[in-house]
């Protein structure tokens, strides 16, 4: 649950916001970089705000049905700090499906493993070009977040492409 209540802390301390906005952030942004899918927004919600983290209020736009508004507590501003200094600080190792089939790798014939592999190199190209797509276009040009994210991804994905393309050597 800490990763989700960084989130939702975090996503909270950018701005108040209604639970849909909340899912909408999660779904289109964060769930691309952070590997994080939120089944249920609202459950999540309850619970910090059971805690003191946050609090809600209603809100009428127009002729816009009724909604719930997140806000953070000065209790929520302090745990997200918290939360956000000590994740700074994790040394978690990632875990990538890549390491599991690396195992087992020896089970494939060489031949198919070759060809996934360079399958795998491929797709690795592709998610690059897109992500430096993003630099060159401007799609990031107002997220410095973002920005410092997707630099972050497409060194992952070099160190990646160039451990699988040492490995097909050898292979």
């Amino acid at each position: 649950m800490i990763d989700q209540e960084l989130i939702l802390l975090g996503l909270l301390r950018q701005s108040p916001k209604h639970g849909y906005e909340i899912k909408v952030k999660v779904r289109e942004i964060l769930s691309l970089f952070a590997g994080v899918q939120l089944k249920s927004i609202y459950y999540p919600l309850r619970i910090l705000e059971k805690k003191g983290l946050l609090a809600k209020r209603v809100e009428k736009k127009g002729k816009r049905p009724p909604r719930l508004v997140y806000c953070l507590t000065a209790k929520g501003k302090e745990r997200f700090e918290v939360l956000l200094n000590k994740n700074l600080l994790d040394f978690k190792r990632p875990q990538f499906t890549l390491d599991l089939s690396l195992y087992f790798l020896g089970f494939l014939q060489p031949a198919l493993a070759r060809r996934r592999l360079e399958k795998r190199l491929e797709i690795l190209a592709k998610i690059s070009s897109g992500i430096k797509r993003m630099f060159t276009t401007g799609e990031l040009k107002n997220s410095l977040p973002l920005q410092r994210i997707m630099e972050h991804n497409l060194c992952l994905l070099r160190a990646e492409s160039a451990f699988l393309s040492s490995l097909l050597k050898k292979i």
